[in-house]
């Protein structure tokens, strides 16, 4: 189960109050040293002056009378030290206990995060984090004027890898393609795992044919270079639809469905890749 990290904030709270209290302890040893400290001051100025001639000898007694009182101050101020610094100990370990707990759940929520965004065989983004890349690319080309293309592909003959192979060998091969998908998505861009062998490209701020024409070949290039795995060395080869924003569709649901048909005439036709008609 998800741990929420509101879940901690009273262990917080309850924290932070007890070393407001060990800080107000703190304060009144402190104000209590400095008390000592004063008279101390005052007892060897007074001692000075004896010794000066100054004073009759009862004033030394009465200044070593002051002088123990002093230090019985100075040693109930050593002991009270003494238990604050306990409990100051107590409290930073408590606090480091915590802090250590709230990295855990950290982690554990980035990774939660993840697992609900990324595709867990490869790593890739998942169609949830697709479509919400995808809807707001749209809603900035609608505001700025800009086009944008989608791109739908699919492994041509990967089925037989599974049969003839496995599915361990499918999955390994999977793995190649988003590395190496991954490898050629510019930065603004998006790619994700849609299901199965088939995956989605989102080609941001671009529409001009000759642009989307080139990243499409580069991917089809990257991802049919020879594969090496137990089996030996292979080559697959993807089939990619496109379609471009607006003029192929307004929305999202409209531009992934133009670009699958797209990849079915690519698929049929043998030819790498194809644009929506």
């Amino acid at each position: 189960m998800k741990n929420e990290p509101g879940s901690v904030t009273p262990d917080v709270a309850a924290h932070a109050k007890a070393l407001t209290r060990v800080l107000g302890q703190s304060e009144h040893v402190k104000l209590l040293v400095e008390e000592c400290a004063d008279e101390l001051s005052s007892v060897n100025l007074a001692l000075k002056e004896e010794v000066a001639g100054q004073h009759q000898l009862s004033g030394i007694e009465e200044a070593l009378e002051k002088t123990e009182a002093i230090e019985g101050k100075v040693l109930e101020a050593a002991d009270k030290l003494s238990v604050v610094n306990q409990a100051l100990e107590v409290e930073v370990e408590a606090r480091h206990v915590l802090e250590e707990r709230l990295a855990e759940l950290t982690q554990e929520e980035e990774a939660a995060r993840h697992a609900a965004f990324h595709d867990a065989l490869t790593g890739l983004p998942n169609r949830a984090l697709f479509d919400n890349r995808l809807a707001h690319a749209l809603a900035q080309a609608r505001r700025r004027g800009w086009s944008l293309a989608v791109m739908f592909m699919d492994l041509d003959d990967f089925k037989k890898i599974n049969d003839v192979h496995g599915h361990d060998v499918g999955d390994a091969v999977l793995k190649t393609v988003a590395a190496r998908l991954q490898e050629s998505t510019r930065a603004d861009d998006t790619v994700c795992r849609h299901g199965g062998d088939e995956f989605l490209y989102l080609l941001v701020a671009s529409g001009e044919v000759g642009d989307v024409t080139h990243v499409a070949e580069k991917i089809a290039r990257a991802i049919a270079a020879p594969c090496r795995l137990g089996i030996g060395e292979f080559r697959i080869r993807p089939s990619i639809g496109i379609s471009i924003f607006p003029k192929d569709g307004a929305t999202a649901f409209e531009l992934i469905k133009r670009a699958d048909a797209a990849m079915y005439e690519a698929k049929r036709n043998r030819s790498g890749h194809a644009f929506a008609r």
